[in-house]
C-alpha cells in the first residue's frame, strides 16, 4: 500500500506536527522500539522546531553555523546556574539526536564521527535525568530523558526513518543545502528549503 502522508515540503508548517507525529509512530512501530508516548510527542516537538533552521543553527559573527557539540559542553560547565546548565545540555542533547538521525551524511564529510555525538547526546540526556527535580515538570521530563538516554541509537534509528520518509533520498543533502543556504541567503536555496519542508529565517544580517 502506498504512503498516503503528504509530503511535508507541500504543506504548512501546521501541518509538519500531525505528519512527524505519525511518521514517528509508524517508525516506532516499525523498528519495534518501546517509546512512550510522552517521549514521542518529544520528538515531534524536536523536529517541528528544528525544521526552522534558527533553531538548529546559532547566529554568530559568521552568520548561521552549526555550533559544536564540545563548545556546547563548555557553555554547559561555564553556566552560572543548575538551570542554564540543564538548558544548555538539553540543547545539546537534542542537536545530538537530530543531527545523527536526519544528517547521516554530513559525518562523511567531518572528522568528529557519528559515535562522538551519540556518546554526547546520550551523556547530556543522561545528566537531566540524574539531576532532576522534584515538580511534576521535571519529573515528567526526567522519564522522557531517561529514555532517550538509554535507547539513544535506537531514536537515532527511528529519526532516520522519519527522515527518509519526509526528506527522500536527497535528505543527506539538506544539512549542506542549509549551510549553503545561511552563508549566501540564496533565495533559490531558501526556496529548495521551503520545498523540502524546511523554514529558513535569518535572525540578523548576512555577513
Amino acid at each position: 500500500m502506498g504512503n498516503s502522508r503528504q509530503h511535508p515540503g507541500l504543506v504548512t508548517r501546521s501541518a509538519l506536527r500531525p505528519f512527524f507525529f505519525d511518521s514517528l509512530q509508524e517508525a516506532v512501530a516499525n523498528q519495534q522500539v518501546k517509546a512512550d508516548e510522552a517521549t514521542v510527542f518529544y520528538l515531534v516537538n524536536l523536529l517541528t522546531d528544528f525544521s526552522r533552521s534558527e533553531k538548529v543553527f546559532d547566529y554568530t559573527q559568521e552568520g548561521l553555523t552549526l555550533r559544536p557539540l564540545a563548545e556546547l559542553y563548555g557553555f554547559a560547565v561555564e553556566a552560572a546556574s543548575q538551570s542554564e546548565r540543564k538548558l544548555i545540555l538539553q540543547r545539546l542533547g537534542d542537536v545530538a539526536l537530530f543531527i545523527s538521525g536526519l544528517f547521516s551524511g554530513y559525518f562523511r564529510r567531518r572528522l568528529v564521527d557519528v559515535d562522538y555525538y551519540i556518546a554526547m547526546g546520550g551523556s547530556a540526556y543522561a545528566y537531566l535525568y540524574d539531576t532532576k527535580g522534584q515538580n511534576a515538570r521535571e519529573r515528567a521530563l526526567a522519564t522522557i530523558f531517561r529514555q532517550l538516554s538509554q535507547q539513544f541509537v535506537q531514536f537515532v534509528d527511528v529519526l532516520a526513518e522519519v527522515g527518509e520518509n519526509a526528506f527522500g533520498p536527497s535528505k543527506h543533502d539538506i544539512l549542506s543545502l542549509y549551510a549553503l543556504w545561511a552563508k549566501t541567503g540564496s533565495p533559490r536555496l531558501e526556496y529548495k528549503l521551503r520545498r523540502l519542508g524546511i523554514n529558513p529565517h535569518h535572525s540578523g544580517p548576512i555577513h
